[in-house]
């Protein structure tokens, strides 16, 4: 889907050849046919191939992604996922990140005093 996001529109070839790892073709072609089916690319014939397109945008994708990743792994508490992410030694936040994330905070006690 990123490379999709990234190109607007492409083959499955053009995918394959925008991926780090180069999966196989058919790989990505089973996989964008699965995507055509839950409704989030479409295609059309450009010749003999098909050019794939995001049917849904990129925010909408994200926002489901997530909802089901802190469904699945942290038992719904979007709490416990910010946590382990902070807590993660991959995660590196500057001075900046951490003040926008304070605020972000301190905007949302205020909602909920609301």
């Amino acid at each position: 889907m990123d490379v999709l996001y990234r190109l607007g529109e492409a083959g499955a070839a053009e995918i394959v050849a925008h991926l780090p790892e180069r999966p196989p073709y058919n790989s990505v072609r089973v996989t964008l046919g699965i995507l055509e089916r839950k409704g989030v690319v479409s295609h059309r014939r450009d010749g003999t191939r098909y050019v794939y397109a995001p049917t849904v945008s990129a925010e909408k994708v994200r926002d489901s992604a997530l909802r089901h990743l802190v469904r699945t792994f942290f038992k719904g508490s979007s709490s416990k996922a910010i946590l382990t992410l902070l807590d993660s030694p991959s995660t590196q936040l500057s001075q900046e990140e951490l003040n926008q994330l304070a605020a972000w905070v301190e905007a949302a006690k205020r909602e909920t005093r609301s």
